[in-house]
């Protein structure tokens, strides 16, 4: 078997003043091709060279670099490519990844600017019969998949509300909306009703975020999740899943990754669970599943039609906002609320008066 030809674009790579090397998803990305035998990594393009060949020294990687994506896609032969650039050039990449007739693309989160990027990327794709992967990782993290578990063998009771909390609606948010709708089966969402402040310059990798922000969302199946996001979210645990008869937690208070409590306990049950909520382990795993998929023809775990449930609901909570109202699922309007309310000055920060 013929492994895969594989192309990463964005190879974000910093060495600090102390010698500290800061790698970017790339690096976890590389690290999932490199130990899979059914991969090989061949290039890496960046717009700074020097990035792409410190990467591919620091794994050990022998690659073609380039300073131009398009130059990659036409001299390659690719048949993967990981697209792990700022969230702004992901549809344009993903897009032209697939008119260059790859099999396979796996991209960074979150997905796009606009509600209307993202949904183009998945046709694309679609369109093209390439199968597009988008990096949640986190449901390969084994707190999030026993929290999962611990709710099929019941023992919490009929699940019944989904709550998380995380600094931004969108570059962390992103990972929790995906993480709610995989505790609930990837049910589909039927509405939303949220409001954002936006009062600072505040950004994430050049792509404006709320301030703070709170997102109530009914699945069509009957549970509810609530996403709250700011400085200081007060939910205590990065997420909790709520049942008739008890309460599982993921990231408690004290470092617990996970703890669980029902009238059939005393106190809070604390599964064997010593892996922790991130890490590359994950990011890897991801590349793994992708390329599997690939091979044996199935529905990959990452799938870009599972992200793309999660992102409306981002996209559906900035709309709301706009709107002061709920938003009745499927989202319609394909620009960014957040980003066109910042644009027209309806949100954002204010003059200073003379």
């Amino acid at each position: 078997m013929a492994a895969y030809r594989v192309g990463i674009v964005g190879c974000g790579r910093r060495v600090l003043p102390d010698g500290t090397i800061r790698r970017g998803m790339a690096f976890g990305h590389a690290k999932g091709y490199l130990s899979h035998r059914g991969a090989q990594l061949v290039a890496m393009a960046d717009i700074k060279p020097d990035s792409a060949k410190g990467l591919a020294a620091d794994l050990g990687a022998e690659v073609t670099v380039y300073d131009d994506f398009e130059k990659m896609l036409a001299h390659e032969d690719l048949d993967i490519v990981s697209v792990c650039t700022w969230p702004a050039f992901h549809a344009e990449m993903v897009i032209a990844a697939a008119a260059a007739g790859v099999k396979a693309v796996h991209s960074e989160k979150p997905m796009a600017p606009t509600w209307g990027e993202a949904k183009r990327m998945v046709a694309a794709c679609e369109d093209a019969g390439v199968q597009l992967t988008i990096g949640h990782q986190r449901r390969f993290n084994l707190p999030f998949k026993m929290a999962k578990k611990l709710v099929g063998q019941g023992r919490i009771g009929k699940l019944q509300r989904l709550e998380a909390q995380c600094p931004n609606l969108m570059d962390w948010g992103t990972h929790w909306f995906n993480m709610l709708f995989f505790y609930n089966d990837d049910q589909p969402a039927a509405w939303v009703i949220g409001q954002i402040d936006k009062r600072t310059d505040l950004s994430v990798f050049q792509l404006q975020h709320e301030d703070q922000g709170i997102s109530l969302f009914g699945f069509q199946n009957g549970v509810t999740g609530y996403l709250e996001t700011g400085p200081k979210p007060s939910l205590g645990a990065q997420n909790r899943l709520i049942g008739e008869t008890g309460v599982i937690e993921v990231g408690a208070p004290g470092n617990v990754p996970l703890r669980w409590r029902s009238g059939e306990t005393e106190g809070w049950e604390l599964p064997d669970c010593q892996e922790g909520l991130h890490g590359l382990d994950a990011v890897a795993a991801g590349v793994h599943d992708a390329i599997d998929s690939l091979l044996s023809d199935r529905t990959p775990v990452l799938s870009a039609r599972t992200a793309l449930q999660s992102t409306e609901v981002i996209f559906a909570t900035y709309e709301s906002s706009r709107r002061r109202a709920r938003v009745d699922l499927p989202l319609a309007q394909e620009d960014s609320a957040l980003l066109t309310m910042l644009a027209d000055g309806t949100v954002g920060p204010k003059p200073e008066a003379p």
